[in-house]
């Protein structure tokens, strides 16, 4: 029964690593992947599982993610993220945008928007071209 408990968080962490990316909860989900299987193959005490669990994270975390963090760096190289790909993009204003705020649809999302001057309103259906991404806003300029 601890072997599938094991088994079964080993299984949640891969998962929720898919949210966070930097192969942390994925090291922890190995570390307890390794304890599934030594509690079912010599049925290990509670404490015994504990120290398992405790090494294996710990040597996964020290000698296998950061050269996995490499390798995908590098696979990475100069590709732009999503966010520095955005300048230069089209969106559609959904509430008018002015430089104190406002609504865009880019690509089906919504986004706070706002003008990079002070000066007239951009109506509502208005094209807008993003010249920046300043944290979660995207400054506009009317097309």
């Amino acid at each position: 029964m601890a072997a599938a408990l094991w088994l079964i968080g080993a299984i949640v962490l891969t998962v929720a690593e898919v949210a966070v990316g930097e192969f942390t909860l994925l090291m922890l989900g190995g570390g307890a992947l390794i304890t599934a299987g030594a509690t079912g193959l010599f049925d290990l005490p509670t404490w015994g599982q504990g120290v398992v669990f405790a090494v294996s994270s710990i040597l996964l975390l020290a000698l296998v993610r950061p050269p996995l963090r490499r390798y995908v760096e590098s696979k990475r190289g100069q590709a732009p993220s999503y966010l520095e790909s955005l300048p230069g993009s089209i969106a559609e204003v959904t509430g008018e945008v002015t430089a104190d705020g406002g609504r865009i649809r880019l690509g089906g999302e919504e986004w706070t928007a706002r003008t990079p001057y002070d000066g007239a309103p951009i109506p509502i259906g208005a094209q807008v071209t993003i010249v920046e991404i300043d944290g979660a806003v995207a400054v506009v300029v009317d097309d």
